[in-house]
């Protein structure tokens, strides 16, 4: 008989959503955690990430006694406090997964592909990430490359020449 997973609490699926459910829950072996109290929740990344940064700054705790407690490596541990002495609470938080900014459009590529729309205007972004995979071996969506022009043109930087030459005085 296979085995049922029970069924997601409300604040598991919340934190779930939010990136800050704790991978790991049973690794945090620490007793205020393991004594039952509904307050402490191991399934909560952000408390158990605080919790362990107090009980080293607090309560004197070692910091390899604290990060093994909590689940943590000691490189962990320093980076959780680093970001909650930064930044507070919401410091602790997991960052969004994925890039930060369009790092595949180094700004060679973008020169590339403004001069290219400077030279034939009407090509579409599916003929200009066909000419960035041959020219830099680059896999790049459409639409990263519609955005990093409007970037471009937002910076006052035009992606398309419009009148080139001297203006008329």
């Amino acid at each position: 008989m296979d085995k049922a997973k029970p069924p997601e609490s409300d604040k598991s699926a919340a934190l779930r959503e939010r990136h800050a459910l704790n991978p790991r829950p049973d690794a945090v072996t620490d007793p205020v955690f393991r004594a039952g109290t509904p307050f402490f929740d191991a399934e909560d990344l952000v408390q158990v990430k605080y919790e362990m940064v107090r009980r080293v700054e607090a309560d004197g705790l070692p910091v390899n006694h604290a990060a093994a407690a909590f689940g943590f490596s000691r490189p962990s541990f320093y980076k959780a406090q680093e970001a909650l002495h930064a930044s507070g609470l919401p410091g602790l938080l997991p960052q969004k997964p994925g890039p930060r900014r369009a790092h595949k459009l180094t700004p060679e590529v973008v020169e590339f592909l403004a001069q290219t729309l400077n030279d034939e205007p009407g090509l579409s972004a599916g003929e200009l990430v066909r000419r960035v995979q041959s020219r830099f071996g680059l896999s790049v969506h459409p639409r990263t490359i519609e955005r990093g022009l409007a970037r471009q043109r937002k910076k006052g930087r035009p992606a398309q020449a419009e009148g080139s030459g001297p203006t008329p005085g």
